[in-house]
C-alpha cells in the first residue's frame, strides 16, 4: 500500500518523476553517446555539462565538513570517468569523420583560444601543455591519492574493531547514551565502507588518464591517415591534429578537477570542517612572529640585485601588517584569559556551596584497586561488556531496564574485594583472584580437584580456585569453571533478581507507564483514571509484589488489563497483585516447567489444608 501511494505522488508530482528517473537516463546518454554519433551541438552541451559537473564536485569537496558525509563520491567518480570517456569516443568519431568541416566549438576553443596561439606554434604548444596535464594528473596527483587512498583503506579497516570496542566501553561505562553509541557505530561503519571503496575508486582517475592518452594517440593516427593518405589533405595538422589536443585538452580537465578532488578527500582523513575554516585555522591563525620573519625576508630579498623589489616589497607590507593585526588580537587574547583565569581563582577560593539534595546512585559497583585492571580499556576492558550483557539480560527476563552501573575503585576495600550497592546500601561483597578461575563442584563432579578453598559468591556454594593449567582437567571432571569477570557478572545477576524490587523506583515505573501509553493508551488511561483507577504509587507496590517473587514484569499490558478488570472491585494491593499473577499464569509455569514442558509439584494433607484455611486471620 505504501508503495501505491509513493507511486501515486509520483505521478502528480513532475519534478519527483525526475529525480527518481534521472540516474536512469544519465546512464543510457552515457551508453547512446558511446554508441551512436550524435550532433556537435548535442557534443557540446555534454561537454559543458562534464566541466560543470567536474567543477561541482570539487567545489562539494572543499565545502564538506567530514569526507564521510560525501558518501556518494566513489560512485560519482565510476561515473564521471565513464562519461569523460563516452564523450572522447563520441568527438573522437565527429573529428575522423567531418576533419576540416568539424565545428564542434568546445574542443575548437580549447584548440586555439586557450591555448593561446595559432598556426604550427600553437599545435605544439597545445601539445606540450596537454602533456604537462597528463604527467600532474598522472604522476603527481593520481599516483599520490592512489597511494594515500591505499593506506587510508588498509589503517580504516584495521583500527574498526577497537573503535567499536572503544565505544561499547564508553556506553557500558555510563559516559555515553545508547543512541550516541549507535551514532559513532554507524559512523565508524561509514567511514570504513568509504575508505574501502575509494581505494577501488581510486582506480578509476588512473584508468581514465591512460586510456585518455591512448585515445587522442589513436585519433592523432586515424587523423593523419583519412586525410594524409585517404584524402591527400595537405593541411592535415591543422583539421586533425589541432582537434585531437583540443578533444584531448577539454575532455582532461574535468578529469583534472575530479583527480584533485579525490586526493582532497583522502587526504582530509582526521579533518573536521570545510577545507577553508582549516586553511584559517591552521596557516593564518599561528604566532605572529613566524609573519613577521616572512616579511623582513621578503624586504632583504627586495634589495637585492636583480630581483623585481616592485614585486617583494609590497608583499612583505602586507604581510607585517597581518602579523601587526595579529599579535595584537593575540594579545588581547591573552589577556582575556589571564582576566578569566583570576577570576576562576577568586571563585574557587569562596567556600562551596553544598546542594541540599545529594544524589545516590541507584546501582553502583566498587572495586579494590587490585581488580581496576578488568575495566581498563587497554586491557579489554571485559567486565564492562559483562555488566552490560546482565543489564540486557534482565530487561528481557524481567521485564525492568536497569539503570547504569557507576563502577568506581573503592581504597577502603581489600585490592581483591568488590562490593555492589544499591541506592547506597551493600548489597552484596565478593572476592576474586584475578588470572585464576573459580571451581564450582554443580554435583556431578567425578573427582576432588585440590586448591585454594573459598565460597561463590553469588549462590553460596562451596569452590576452589585453580589456576589457566588446570582449567581444562576440571572441566573434564565435571566442574563448572568461571573466570574472574563471569564471577563479578552473575553475582550481579542474582543480585538484581534478588532486589529487583528496591530497584524499581516511582520514576520508572512512571516511565512505564509514559512509554506504554504511546501504543496502549486505552489500557495506561483505564488504569489511572480519576476516581475508580489507581495511583501510580499504587501500581508500583503491585510491580513490587511481582518482583519479590522473581515475576517477570515484562508482559506489562495484561498486568494492566488484569489491574483495569479488578480495580473497580476493590483496590487492595494484595488482591490486584494475585489478579496480576493469576493472568500471567502461563508465562509463571513456563518459568518453572522443565524441558517436558511439565511442572514438578508438592502437594499437602487436604486435612493440613484445611487447618491452615481456618486458622487465617484477615486484619481490616
Amino acid at each position: 500500500m505504501a508503495d501505491a501511494v509513493a507511486g501515486a505522488d509520483n505521478s502528480r508530482n513532475p519534478l519527483g518523476f525526475l529525480k527518481d528517473s534521472f540516474p536512469a537516463v544519465a546512464v543510457i546518454t552515457i551508453v547512446l553517446a558511446i554508441i551512436l554519433p550524435m550532433p556537435t551541438i548535442v557534443l557540446d552541451a555534454l561537454m559543458a555539462i562534464n566541466l560543470v559537473f567536474s567543477l561541482l564536485i570539487l567545489l562539494i569537496v572543499l565545502y564538506t565538513q567530514r569526507p564521510t558525509e560525501f558518501s556518494l563520491f566513489p560512485t560519482l567518480l565510476l561515473v564521471s570517468t565513464v562519461f569523460s570517456l563516452a564523450l572522447n569516443v563520441s568527438s573522437t568519431r565527429l573529428i575522423l569523420t567531418k576533419g576540416a568541416n568539424f565545428d564542434g566549438q568546445m574542443i575548437r576553443a580549447f584548440s586555439s583560444f586557450v591555448v593561446g596561439s595559432k598556426g604550427n606554434e600553437g599545435i605544439v604548444v597545445g601539445s606540450i601543455i596537454f602533456v604537462i596535464i597528463i604527467a600532474v594528473q598522472l604522476i603527481v596527483i593520481t599516483k599520490g591519492a592512489t597511494r594515500v587512498s591505499e593506506v587510508a583503506a588498509r589503517f580504516t579497516l584495521d583500527s574498526m574493531q577497537v573503535k567499536m570496542m572503544a565505544v561499547e566501553t564508553e556506553y557500558s561505562s555510563g559516559s555515553i547514551s545508547e543512541e550516541e553509541s549507535q551514532k559513532r557505530k554507524a559512523q565508524i561503519q561509514k567511514e570504513s565502507d568509504f575508505y574501502g571503496s575509494m581505494d577501488g575508486a581510486s582506480k578509476f582517475i588512473s584508468g581514465n588518464v591512460k586510456v585518455g592518452i591512448f585515445i587522442i594517440i589513436v585519433e592523432m593516427i586515424g587523423g593523419f591517415i583519412i586525410g594524409s593518405v585517404l584524402y591527400s589533405e595537405s593541411n592535415v595538422v591543422s583539421n586533425y591534429i589541432s582537434l585531437a589536443i583540443g578533444d584531448g585538452l577539454v575532455t582532461q580537465l574535468p578529469a583534472l578537477l575530479i583527480s584533485t578532488a579525490m586526493g582532497i578527500v583522502v587526504t582530509r582523513a582526521a579533518a573536521v570542517g570545510n577545507l577553508s575554516d582549516q586553511v584559517v585555522d591552521q596557516l593564518f591563525s599561528k604566532d605572529s612572529s613566524i609573519y613577521w620573519i616572512c616579511s623582513g625576508v621578503l624586504v632583504f630579498l627586495s634589495f637585492l640585485p636583480g630581483f623585481p623589489w616592485y614585486v617583494l616589497f609590497p608583499m612583505a607590507v602586507l604581510i607585517g601588517i597581518y602579523a601587526f593585526r595579529l599579535g595584537r588580537a593575540q594579545s588581547r587574547a591573552e589577556g582575556f584569559n589571564e582576566m578569566m583565569a583570576k577570576s576562576k581563582e577568586r571563585k574557587d577560593e569562596r567556600p562551596e556551596e553544598i546542594s541540599p539534595v545529594v544524589p545516590l546512585d541507584s546501582l553502583s559497583l566498587e572495586l579494590g584497586y587490585g581488580l581496576v585492571p578488568l575495566v581498563e580499556k587497554e586491557k579489554g576492558a571485559e567486565l564492562l561488556e559483562r555488566v552490560q550483557g546482565v543489564r540486557r539480560q534482565s530487561a528481557l527476563e524481567l521485564g525492568l531496564v536497569i539503570p547504569k552501573v557507576r563502577i568506581i575503585d573503592n581504597s577502603m576495600l581489600e585490592p581483591s574485594e568488590y562490593c555492589f550497592k544499591i541506592k547506597g546500601v551493600d548489597s552484596g561483597k565478593g572476592k576474586i583472584r584475578l588470572g585464576y578461575f573459580l571451581c564450582i563442584n554443580p554435583g556431578t563432579a567425578t573427582a576432588v580437584m585440590e586448591g585454594e578453598k573459598t565460597v561463590d559468591p553469588a549462590f553460596g556454594l562451596p569452590a576452589v580456585w585453580i589456576n589457566q593449567e588446570r582449567r581444562d582437567e576440571a572441566e573434564r571432571a565435571g566442574y563448572t569453571v568461571v573466570d574472574p569477570p563471569s564471577i563479578i557478572a552473575t553475582h550481579f545477576t542474582e543480585i538484581i533478581r534478588r532486589h529487583a524490587a528496591e530497584i524499581l523506583g516511582l520514576q520508572d515505573t512512571q516511565a512505564i507507564l509514559d512509554t506504554l501509553r504511546k501504543e496502549y493508551p486505552a489500557v495506561v488511561d483505564e488504569v489511572l483514571r480519576e476516581g475508580k483507577g489507581l495511583r501510580v504509587t499504587e501500581v508500583q507496590k503491585i510491580l513490587h509484589g511481582l518482583l519479590r517473587e522473581k515475576v517477570s514484569i515484562r508482559n506489562m499490558v495484561s498486568i494492566l488489563e488484569s489491574i483495569a478488570d479488578y480495580a473497580p472491585v476493590s483496590k487492595n494491593i494484595w488482591f490486584l497483585t494475585e489478579k496480576a499473577r493469576q493472568a500471567l499464569a502461563s508465562q509463571i509455569c513456563q518459568q518453572y516447567a522443565d524441558e517436558d514442558k511439565r511442572l514438578r509439584v508438592l502437594t499437602i494433607d487436604s486435612s493440613l489444608e484445611q487447618r491452615i484455611i481456618d486458622s487465617k486471620y484477615e486484619t481490616p
